[in-house]
């Protein structure tokens, strides 16, 4: 998440809020925050390049003061703000091991940063290519049971809120707005500068092996604690599980792979052979078989601990995501085992691609981490998109959601869901909180993307408006 959409919601003057000078005005001195007509950036695409959309205008702040005059701009028309170059580092503390920096950095950069004063982020996802502003607002999290979605690391914020006011808020400063804004997708305002607890940069030592799903579902209980940082990728054609423990270590930095088995054969073989299973569906059972084999070997590595928590996603795709309390993922597993098997025991069954992914989290406090208050499993599923083009997905992703919700599942904030306001408060019971910090910070709803006006308001809004078809 590193785009913020901003609705209109006045009229097209200088209003009593604005810094006087008129909309044409405010365009030419943000000119230099200007994506031009001309470049690609006016298109934007979400990370799994399934949903589009190309905004009025695309601006790409560098400073807070940029970022008022784009404010005062959404009051009158609606565009995107990318923040991908709103990505200083303002204060890094070795001793007090933390460091605030503007919403806009990426992840990779800052990952960087970090390294230069020997430091890390304690846990991670599996990409980098986030903003921090985006994975602090979508609950983004990484595993280990011991540790907690990110954004529990988050100190301070300061935001700018839609009345064009500018805020710092903690857990012991304005807690409420603080909790409204972590796992808040964005919609209390634009968030400025975060401030995050760190650790002295580690090294993990990462092992890895592939066991049957019968032993890993009769055993998940012990193994998920059998390491500081473990999950699982389950290969359901072949019935097999691959489980992946990390742990902290100082032993040097080892190299691991094979460009032939995870490049030529992992990777392009296996996006072929994915394009050829949109026509010929039980290409995509055998494709299984094959990955499956491909990651059965035992594997040792050690390496930086964010070289080690990312991995590489492969291909376009449809993914969604939930979180289920964890005293109830054996069931759900277990269930959605059973109907992936019925479906390839039907000839004219579904053909789900692969891994399924399963991790961990500890339990928290946050209003709207699907974390809070009991420890967590996440499952994953994917359906890839080989070379960008269009598979078949809804069946599977309509059942898996199913199977999910009936176990007390969470949709994670950064995916596509159908959950409204009535079932989100029947999940979070701090949800009617969080509306009205809402009403109160931005009444006028300029921060209100279609996302949060569906889920979060209940108003009809069309979920496929951006969908890419292909």
């Amino acid at each position: 998440m590193s785009s913020i959409s901003l609705l209109p919601s006045s009229s097209p003057n200088a209003t009593e809020d604005s810094p006087g000078l008129t909309t044409d005005e405010i365009y030419r001195t943000l000119q230099v925050a200007t994506v031009p007509s001309s470049s690609p950036r006016t298109r934007f695409h979400n990370w799994g390049q399934s949903f589009y959309c190309t905004p009025l205008a695309v601006f790409e702040p560098e400073t807070e003061e940029q970022c008022k005059l784009i404010l005062e701009l959404a009051r009158r028309e609606g565009f995107m703000v990318r923040m991908t170059r709103f990505k200083r580092m303002l204060e890094i503390s070795v001793e007090g091991e933390y460091f605030v920096a503007q919403a806009g950095i990426t992840l990779n950069e800052l990952h960087q940063e970090l390294a230069r004063y020997s430091l890390a982020i304690s846990n991670l996802g599996s990409i980098s290519d986030q903003t921090l502003g985006g994975v602090i607002t979508t609950a983004t999290h990484g595993s280990g049971i011991t540790f907690p979605v990110i954004c529990k690391n988050v100190l301070a914020l300061k935001v700018l809120l839609a009345d064009g006011t500018v805020v710092t808020c903690s857990p012991s400063e304005d807690s409420d707005l603080f909790n409204a804004t972590l796992s808040g997708i964005g919609s209390t305002g634009i968030i400025l500068t975060i401030k995050m607890k760190v650790e002295p940069a580690f090294r993990l030592k990462e092992y890895q092996e592939s066991i049957p799903f019968d032993d890993f579902i009769r055993d998940m209980g012990r193994l998920l604690g059998s390491a500081e940082h473990v999950r699982f990728w389950w290969f359901p054609a072949k019935g097999t599980v691959r489980c992946v423990y990390a742990n902290r270590t100082t032993e040097p930095r080892t190299s691991g792979g094979s460009w032939l088995w995870d490049r030529l054969v992992g990777y392009h073989g296996v996006q072929l052979l994915l394009f050829l299973g949109r026509y010929v569906p039980r290409i995509t059972t055998w494709t299984g078989h094959l990955a499956g084999w491909i990651a059965s070997g035992k594997s040792i590595r050690v390496d930086d601990s964010y070289r080690v928590f990312n991995v590489d996603c492969r291909y376009p795709q449809y993914t969604t995501e939930w979180a289920v309390p964890l005293k109830s993922a054996e069931i759900c597993i277990r269930e959605l085992r059973t109907w992936i098997e019925n479906e390839q025991a039907n000839p004219k069954g579904f053909r789900p691609h692969f891994p399924v992914e399963i991790r961990f989290s500890a339990k928290d406090g946050l209003w709207l981490s699907p974390s809070s208050g009991e420890e967590t499993c996440w499952i994953g599923i994917v359906q890839y998109k080989p070379y960008g083009f269009n598979v078949p997905y809804r069946k599977y992703f309509n059942k898996f959601e199913e199977i999910v919700f009936n176990h007390g599942g969470k949709p994670h904030w950064a995916k596509a869901h159908k959950l409204k306001p009535e079932d989100l408060r029947r999940l979070y019971p701090r949800f009617d909180d969080y509306r009205r910090v809402l009403e109160r910070v931005d009444p006028k709803g300029l921060f209100r993307s279609q996302y949060v006006l569906r889920h979060m308001f209940g108003v009809d809004v069309d979920s496929r408006i951006f969908k890419l078809r292909k």
